[in-house]
């Protein structure tokens, strides 16, 4: 419950920019579906301090984005925090002492927060202390580090993580180990690189299937994010997606009307699904909900999902299934920035120029897609068949079994279950259920896949070794030659088991 002055009369409610109500002497703030502003800390400040700062981030409540408003809440926190509670020219060099290069951009952001104080005329910011601080250049946020160093924690995913990613969502909702949002979610983040504020944003007119000349395309049309002083869902940019992602949210679209439906009694129009939220909270609906109050709760974003949804989801995923990545041996930490900070990294490794990486990540200005421009240098070469044999057991690319022989596997007696590299069979699928994937080199990822331990599966491993040598000499293209890498990491493995359990039985 939001605790309210009971002195306070309904004037004093306002509304945040993205239309939830609040008032300046709540001691918390709800200013959107994922911001809200605590304010019980502000007890420790004097009251001429307390008032002046309450105006202040008022101001930025009202007319600036809620996640800037929140920022400048937890910035000044850190800063009364440090100084006890005072504000004064005295404390705020003891502050900006004790900031190191990667922080002093918390000073950066709060400027502009205490120059409005003072523009402003609210008591507590002296003249001096406004020349002070309007003197100073101060570092700006560091961007992109994670990027620049390719931090296998933080930074870029590699194409066979992101590969392993891909494979690991699609195992896991065919069986359905995974719920269709989760996944949904998911293949939305990876393939997009959006944030995830903007994927939540989405409405279902937000999808949309596009003919050109005769041709069907896909596009998702996203919510900008980050743009201080826009509205909730005012500026938009397309971005267009294959038909596979389409397709899946499509399904979310169905489910997210399917749900809706069996909760309220009144049938849903196709202009009122149009403006649903793709991922939804229903959670404030029942079937006491009229028409007109659903639709005005669409004006706004109070039966969207939250932004954590996203987390949530990568870390189900991560849960019930672990990729690991060959630069680490360790499973991946999953983030949607890391998905972000791969979409950014491929297009520049790709030979497109910055304006071409900013636009594709909806930045409005250039500076922080430097990063993946410079980040170049860092990525590593094709995979030849020594780097292999040392990243295989690391990436864990190999998903079945290794059996001895064809008569210890999972439908070892039904001759339908071999699968041959067109001249020989090299294992068996342990699978009943129709499979219309390349068969043998899609197998060796695949968790149904049982390798013959006497099966060639050196063959396999050179023919995509000289597969890739040959497309390389061909286009020149990275990307398109290092297709494969996952699948070769995947077949290097099941070489090494095979040849481990081969010394293992000569001893035996």
């Amino acid at each position: 419950m939001t605790k309210t002055n009971p002195e306070v009369n309904a004037q004093s409610v306002s509304r945040s920019r993205d239309g939830w109500e609040f008032s300046k002497y709540d001691r918390t703030w709800r200013l959107n579906k994922n911001v809200i502003i605590e304010l019980e800390w502000l007890d420790d400040l004097t009251e001429v301090l307390r008032n002046s700062f309450l105006n202040t981030l008022y101001f930025y409540a009202v007319n600036s984005s809620s996640s800037h408003a929140q920022n400048m809440m937890y910035r000044a926190k850190h800063f009364f925090l440090f100084t006890g509670g005072r504000l004064d020219t005295n404390v705020l060099l003891e502050f900006r002492a004790n900031l190191n290069p990667s922080t002093e951009h918390y000073l950066g952001a709060l400027r502009g927060f205490f120059v409005t104080w003072y523009r402003q005329g609210h008591p507590g910011v002296s003249e001096k202390f406004f020349k002070t601080l309007q003197g100073w250049t101060l570092k700006g946020n560091e961007k992109g580090r994670a990027v620049l160093q390719m931090d296998s924690q933080k930074g870029p995913l590699t194409d066979i993580e992101m590969q392993g990613v891909l494979d690991g969502v699609i195992t896991c909702y065919s069986k359905r180990r995974l719920r269709l949002v989760t996944v949904a979610l998911i293949l939305t983040l990876l393939y997009t690189g959006r944030r995830s504020i903007q994927i939540v944003t989405l409405k279902i007119k937000d999808i949309q299937a596009t003919k050109r000349n005769g041709i069907t395309g896909y596009e998702i049309n996203f919510p900008r994010a980050k743009q201080w002083h826009a509205l909730w869902r005012s500026t938009f940019k397309a971005y267009a997606i294959d038909e596979d992602l389409w397709l899946i949210l499509q399904l979310q679209v169905a489910d997210t009307v399917k749900n809706l439906q069996l909760l309220v009694e009144f049938p849903l129009s196709n202009a009122l699904i149009q403006e649903l939220p793709l991922f939804a909270d229903f959670t404030s609906i029942s079937s006491r909900t009229t028409e007109k109050e659903l639709l005005d709760l669409l004006q706004f974003d109070y039966v969207h999902a939250s932004v954590n949804i996203c987390n949530t989801a990568l870390a189900r995923f991560s849960e019930i299934h672990q990729v690991f990545s060959e630069r680490t041996g360790e499973p991946l930490n999953l983030t949607s920035r890391r998905f972000r900070s791969t979409l950014g990294t491929n297009l520049a490794r790709q030979g497109y120029g910055i304006s071409v990486v900013a636009e594709a990540l909806d930045h409005s200005d250039l500076q922080n897609a430097g990063c993946y421009i410079k980040s170049l240098s860092d990525i590593v070469e094709r995979i030849d068949k020594a780097v292999a044999q040392q990243l295989a057991p690391f990436a864990q690319a190999f998903q079945g079994a290794l059996v001895k022989s064809e008569q210890e596997a999972i439908r070892g007696k039904d001759r339908s279950s071999r699968i041959s590299n067109g001249q020989v069979n090299v294992g068996t699928c342990g699978s009943y259920g129709f499979c219309g994937a390349l068969a043998p080199v899609a197998c060796y990822t695949c968790t149904h896949f049982q390798p013959w331990v006497d099966g060639p599966h050196e063959q396999v491993l050179n023919e995509l070794l000289a597969s890739s040598d040959r497309v390389w000499g061909v286009t020149q293209d990275f990307k398109v030659a290092s297709a494969n890498d996952r699948l070769i990491l995947a077949v290097t493995e099941v070489v090494r088991r095979c040849e481990v359990a081969k010394k293992e039985s000569a001893h035996g």
